[in-house]
């Protein structure tokens, strides 16, 4: 049987997203850095602790020090994982997050918080350039769900569960595919990016509305914190998906820009 291939991904849809992997990945782990130098996150507009979501630190003696992650007024003990850690120069110190997840390893606010601005603004222009370009080639449309394509959600998620052999006839991206990437491009990732905006003095003196709209700089950590989560979610999920509908097919079509159509797919949506 012929092999049908479709050129999918164009060259700076290509770059943008290795560049997006690169980007999200320095942005997480410079992120926990900056996390670690105030290692709670309160629901309120300012540091309070009877509404403290989450609060990472040690406890105990000097001599028998454990790490305790509280979330909602429950403690857990979490030494050697999370608030008692390595500190990156060959020992254990107390910290929320382990010198391996951060970016520097070793303690240090300073260098943390430039490498998460310099790869904020690289994610934002990387996506900026992939909008332009989509908007120009008219491939950004193919990313968006449709309403013709909500009928068809329940029978693609039966089809990733195993429960249909067959998963409904689409076009380049699955049903499930547009529904995610419209979230996450059009939803998830704005909101990341205006709660890190929101958290900068700059921004809130001279976009205070910015910072409003997140309860305040301190309630602005909650959520940039939680959106974070999400994408990182988001992230697990799509590998999921890259993987279970061939990884070699997808990671050849996201390097060459070429992808082996399977039976039941068609070039155009």
């Amino acid at each position: 049987m012929q092999q049908r291939q479709t050129y999918r991904h164009s060259l700076v849809a290509r770059l943008t997203h290795w560049l997006w992997a690169v980007a999200i990945l320095v942005l997480v782990m410079s992120g926990l850095q900056i996390f670690n130098a105030a290692p709670y996150l309160d629901a309120s507009d300012n540091s309070n602790p009877a509404k403290r979501v989450l609060a990472i630190g040690a406890s105990g003696t000097d001599a028998a020090p454990r790490g305790v992650t509280t979330v909602f007024g429950h403690s857990f003990s979490t030494t050697g994982v999370l608030g008692y850690t390595s500190d990156g120069l060959g020992g254990q110190a107390p910290r929320a997050f382990p010198a391996w997840a951060t970016l520097p390893g070793p303690q240090d606010l300073a260098d943390g918080r430039r490498w998460h601005f310099f790869f904020g603004w690289t994610l934002t222009i990387a996506l900026a350039a992939f909008g332009v370009a989509g908007v120009l080639q008219g491939t950004l449309r193919e990313l968006v769900l449709r309403p013709s394509d909500v009928p068809k959600l329940r029978p693609m998620l039966l089809y990733y569960l195993r429960l249909r052999k067959t998963p409904p006839a689409h076009g380049t991206y699955n049903p499930l595919q547009k529904a995610t990437y419209t979230l996450v491009l059009f939803v998830l990732v704005p909101l990341i990016v205006l709660s890190g905006l929101a958290l900068s003095p700059g921004v809130d003196a001279i976009a205070p509305p910015i910072t409003a709209l997140f309860g305040g700089r301190q309630a602005a950590r909650l959520w940039h914190f939680t959106f974070m989560a999400l994408l990182i979610a988001y992230f697990c999920v799509h590998m999921i998906f890259v993987f279970g509908t061939g990884a070699v097919n997808n990671l050849r079509s996201m390097v060459t820009g070429w992808y082996t159509l399977k039976d039941d797919e068609e070039v155009g949506v």
